[in-house]
């Protein structure tokens, strides 16, 4: 697994300061349930673009 969820923030004010990833949403403390969580909603939202595209202005 990368540390793609891994900052240095000596402030901790985006980051947990226990485990050091990114604070989020969803209130997922594991990096790689964060990572599968953050996949499965970028393919919805990509899905539902596909399916209903934004309007153009």
């Amino acid at each position: 697994m990368s540390d793609s969820y891994k900052y240095v923030d000596p402030d901790y004010t985006y980051t947990d300061p226990k485990i050091k990833i990114l604070r989020n949403l969803a209130g997922i403390l594991d990096q790689d349930a964060l990572l599968f969580f953050e996949s499965v909603a970028v393919a919805k939202r990509i899905q539902e673009l596909l399916r209903i595209p934004l309007a153009k202005k």
